[in-house]
């Protein structure tokens, strides 16, 4: 994925203004930089009574059906009895926690390049906005050694193997959600024999923010790939997700191992728009240092994705979209963001 991605974005790359997060450890107010303005409609309470999302017991028997159903009216669910432990999850959390705690003189060793895929640096979504976020990102693809070896040239193993393991549990809980997708979209064996997915770890930094009502930890945005899988900070909310009727839902853990799932662009695409893809947001916080986990989960860039109708649809049920390969749509979205779909709507 790293190869092929890389790909897609070298065709697009991004401004360095757009990719250094500023010294969050520095500063004592919020630079008119990161200054948004405060809308009621946009900067709802965290406090707020709201529908709650499904939480799926992954061992429960009508799980496909408990899944399904959750794709279709939510587009995002939490899971629990997933098989991760909290060891690990905690273990994760804390070697996010130590990167982010360095000196930003530190980090920017390892800062993402105009067109790179990995490192450190401020998120991809930035150049689309007036104004920047409150956040800090360092995206994994296999292994860190790399860029762990920079950040601590003498003790940069346990962080390696953390973060190796971590993608390993997350893939396999990928690979198991995605069976149970596909079971629920009727796919044919054969297109089950023959997937091949792979995924991206992102580990997110929401520092303490001087003025939360009118900063922005990550602007409205939806996820590109098929499924991700979030692991965020147990004891601070701040990740919501735009519910029709309802407007700003707050997606607060119902326990310290319950994993948030979210259907992303190309699962929407797949799915012929049965499965609605989400806009999610994340406010930020006075006090606390919100840090989160996502695992992103899709197909290698040069695969085509093409709408499934099931067979008893066929003539009945006319494709969404057109099909086109990972690379292909990466590209318009980083040109065109959330107006991407247009262009390949029929």
């Amino acid at each position: 994925m790293a190869t092929t991605l890389q790909e897609a974005y070298k065709e697009n790359p991004i401004n360095i203004q757009h990719i250094l997060p500023i010294d969050f450890h520095s500063i004592q107010q919020v630079p008119d930089s990161h200054l948004w303005p405060k809308i009621n409609n946009f900067q709802a309470s965290l406090d707020e009574k709201n529908p709650n999302v499904p939480v799926i017991d992954l061992l429960a028997p009508n799980v496909v059906e408990l899944i399904g159903h959750a794709c279709k009216t939510w587009g995002v669910f939490q899971v629990v009895n997933h098989g991760v432990c909290s060891k690990l999850l905690d273990e994760a959390e804390s070697q996010a926690r130590r990167l982010f705690a360095l000196p930003a003189e530190q980090k920017v060793r390892v800062l993402r390049s105009a067109g790179g895929a990995t490192g450190y640096g401020a998120a991809r979504i930035t150049p689309f906005f007036s104004k920047f976020m409150w956040h800090e990102g360092f995206t994994v693809m296999g292994s860190p050694l790399d860029h762990a070896r920079e950040l601590w040239p003498h003790d940069y193993q346990y962080f390696c193997d953390v973060m190796e393991n971590y993608q390993k549990k997350m893939k396999a809980l990928s690979c198991q959600l995605w069976l149970l997708i596909l079971k629920h979209l009727e796919a044919s064996q054969e297109y089950l024999n023959s997937s091949e997915l792979i995924g991206a770890l992102q580990l997110n930094s929401y520092p303490c923010c001087p003025n939360p009502n009118h900063a922005i930890g990550l602007a409205p945005h939806t996820d590109s790939l098929f499924l991700t899988i979030l692991h965020q900070t147990s004891n601070t909310k701040g990740l919501q997700i735009l519910k029709n009727g309802h407007g700003w839902t707050s997606i607060s853990p119902v326990s310290d191992e319950a994993l948030v799932v979210n259907v992303g662009d190309l699962l929407h695409i797949l799915s012929n728009g049965e499965f609605p893809t989400v806009y999610h947001r994340v406010l930020v916080n006075k006090t606390k240092h919100r840090v989160s986990l996502a695992y992103f989960f899709g197909p290698p860039a040069d695969s085509l994705v093409v709408p499934l109708i099931s067979s008893k649809d066929v003539g009945v049920v006319v494709p969404t979209y057109r099909s086109l390969t990972v690379k292909e749509y990466v590209s318009l979205k980083a040109k065109h963001l959330e107006k991407a779909f247009s262009f390949i709507r029929f």
